[in-house]
């Protein structure tokens, strides 16, 4: 016999509170609208809830300029140190105002807390009647050895995995159909209740195949694609690649291929017609690679990081504009990430993208790097409570400002451990420790979330822990894993907003600072601002406003003559460079011309020398010639002299007769 105890009540603080914020819309992905709220309501709530779930307001002023983000700071500000409990109140009191039935509405999720336990280590399962459907709801506590294993209630998903009644805690729910073949490094992603998982590796064989799980009827089955007809694609076999949801669209970015191309390929898959195509991008596009991150923001891709084709790891940082489809590759200010892959990426409040662990070739990282995307600056904040160990090969989701991180290892052996970084405080804490050697330890898996009413469930899949994985693992986070603690100096500015309207904000101005002013003391007993006060501190503040305005103008104005102004010396030194650059190669001319002439004197004066070296010798063989001719006429002249009268001379002889 199971032995059972319940306890019921209308709900308590802080769960009241915990309850109407979810309905409103703060733990899920919705927001209050114009529809349900008026703007100076939904401003308030949004404030209230800061104030209940953080504390008071330690976030630097944001520029005036921005008018959504600071009239949301002002607001919050303007509740100074009101107590945590005092804002619940007070957020429980203006949902009541605003909407009498809420609660009745809500309980259809939200009921009171209710205490089963069964001694049996089995859970009962009784039929929940909502919109004529019957659907199974658990209202037990399973105990194991005596303890307590997990609370469960009402607030669950309620159709397909929404059977998981045990919060923080990883479960393998049933599931049917043709399970994908087990793998690691593939890529994942959730559209309309379905898990899309694509690719992969296994044995160090690629894969190709597109396989689908249908979370509403727990079943599997293969997606047969085709080729488009207007841009087709052959499907290459990939893993380590990215896989994005955009629209009607899976877009499968990077990878690791057999037959590397030269530049990151973007593929396309249509979820209606079923068929791949390329993208055709424009641009530089970035190497090949596997292992990066890709993370929507906006209607951009952000690329980080990966290791190409010749193992060379990178830390470059590509956006690719889907609306332009055009690549463009950011240098950014300030230290980046030490090159790396296999980390996990998450954008926050489409902001600020974060970085987490990943791997070297010789060792792994559990550092944490920010890189503002307004002013492109990198930077390294200071990481709160217990830093994770290093690893690479994790998984990670974001569920609102909560970035939950899953599996990967160390080189040494697998992480068990789930975790959760708040965004907003930079905060780590522990969810739940995997016991035994389950799949949710594994390197190379994904993690997507589902939401099914409001209620946001983990999903994980594949991976590699010695073995190759195919089963699907849940985990429903709890609200203790989401409620955020009070904000740091270093922390990222949060900006989750309850009031997503920017012109709405617009239209009423400062108005919230009235309207706060009002509730506050309302809430002390004194009376309400009268509704003409309201309008002149408008009236005063749009003029003041106007008055900061006109001065930027003429700042600007100034600022465009300086500008015009140094704009025309810049011509002037221009022109005179010109002028001396030609004079400077009209005698850069002149000289030359010298050189030439001074090169040719040298040579003439060569020749010179030569000429006297020649004429010497001319005249010392003419000076040589004189003096032998010379030499024989002495001889000639003295041969009929003494010697001649001695021995007598004919002809002399011959003449005197």
């Amino acid at each position: 016999m199971a032995m059972m105890g319940r306890g019921s009540c209308g709900l308590q603080y802080p769960e009241r509170f915990y309850a109407a914020a979810s309905f409103v819309g703060f733990h899920s992905s919705t927001s209050p609208t114009k529809s349900n709220f008026s703007n100076s309501t939904a401003l308030l709530l949004y404030t209230l809830y800061k104030q209940a779930t953080i504390g008071p307001c330690n976030t630097p002023e944001p520029s005036t300029w921005k008018i959504v983000e600071h009239s949301k700071w002002a607001s919050w500000k303007q509740l100074g140190n009101m107590s945590s409990t005092e804002a619940m109140r007070l957020f429980v009191k203006i949902l009541e105002e605003e909407d009498p039935s809420w609660y009745s509405r809500a309980s259809n999720s939200v009921i009171e807390p209710a205490i089963d336990v069964q001694m049996n280590h089995s859970s009962k399962v009784e039929p929940v009647i909502k919109n004529e459907n019957s659907y199974p709801e658990t209202k037990t506590v399973s105990t194991e050895n005596g303890s307590q294993v997990g609370t469960q209630d009402k607030d669950v998903v309620e159709e397909g995995f929404g059977s998981v009644g045990v919060y923080d805690q990883w479960i393998a729910p049933p599931v049917s159909g043709q399970r994908p073949k087990g793998r690691y490094e593939h890529g994942a992603a959730f559209v309309q209740d379905k898990l899309y998982i694509y690719g992969g590796n296994r044995n160090g064989s690629y894969l190709n195949d597109l396989h689908v799980l249908d979370l509403r009827s727990s079943t599997w089955s293969k997606v047969e694609a085709k080729a488009g007809a207007e841009s087709p694609v052959t499907l290459i076999s990939c893993a380590g690649h990215s896989l994005i949801p955009w629209g009607n669209k899976l877009l499968a970015v990077a990878g690791h291929t057999k037959d590397p191309s030269e530049s990151i390929r973007v593929k396309a898959f249509d979820l209606q017609t079923s068929t791949w195509s390329d993208l055709k991008i424009y641009g530089k596009a970035p190497v090949s690679r596997g292992g990066q991150s890709v993370n929507l923001v906006g209607s951009s891709l952000v690329v980080f990081g990966g290791q190409d084709a010749k193992r060379t790891l990178l830390n470059d940082l590509h956006i690719l504009d889907l609306e332009t489809m055009t690549w463009d590759e950011i240098d950014a200010i300030g230290v980046p990430p030490s090159p790396r892959s296999d980390h996990t990426a998450a954008v926050h409040v489409d902001r600020y993208l974060l970085i987490f662990g990943g791997g070297s070739h010789a060792t792994c990282y559990n550092d944490l790097h920010v890189l503002d995307m307004q002013t492109m600056k990198w930077s390294r904040p200071t990481q709160q409570g217990e830093v994770p160990t290093p690893r690479a090969g994790h998984a990670g989701v974001t569920v609102g400002e909560n970035w939950f991180i899953v599996g990967g290892g160390d080189n040494k052996s697998g992480v068990s451990d789930t975790i959760v970084l708040n965004m907003s405080t930079l905060a780590w804490s522990v969810v739940t420790s995997a016991q035994g050697h389950i799949p949710v330890a594994s390197e190379g898996s994904s993690l997507v979330v589902s939401s099914f009413n409001g209620v946001d469930v983990l999903i994980s899949f594949g991976g590699y822990n010695g073995s190759y994985n195919n089963e699907v693992y849940v985990l429903k986070p709890s609200r203790k894993s989401t409620v955020q603690s009070k904000t740091i100096e270093n922390s990222i500015p949060d900006s989750v907003s309850a009031v997503q309207n920017a012109a709405e904000i617009e239209e009423f101005g400062a108005s919230h600072e009235g309207k706060i002013r009002e509730m506050v003391v309302n809430n002390a007993g004194a009376k309400k601002n009268s509704k003409g006060d309201l309008i002149s501190v408008m009236k005063a503040e749009i003029e003041e406003l106007e008055s900061t305005l006109s001065k930027e103008k003429l700042q600007t104005l100034q600022l465009k003559q300086e500008r015009a102004e140094a704009e025309s010396r810049n011509s002037d030194l221009y022109k005179e460079l010109q002028s001396v650059r030609g004079q400077l190669a009209a005698e850069q001319s002149r000289c030359f011309k010298f050189e030439v002439a001074v090169a040719e004197l040298g040579q003439k004066l060569q020749s010179i020398g030569t000429l006297q070296r020649e004429l010497e010798l001319l005249r010392r063989q003419k000076s040589a010639s004189e003096h032998a001719a010379l030499n024989v006429k002495l001889r000639q002249s003295s041969g009929g002299g003494v010697w001649g009268w001695l021995a007598g001379t004919p002809g002399q002889k011959e003449d005197h007769d």
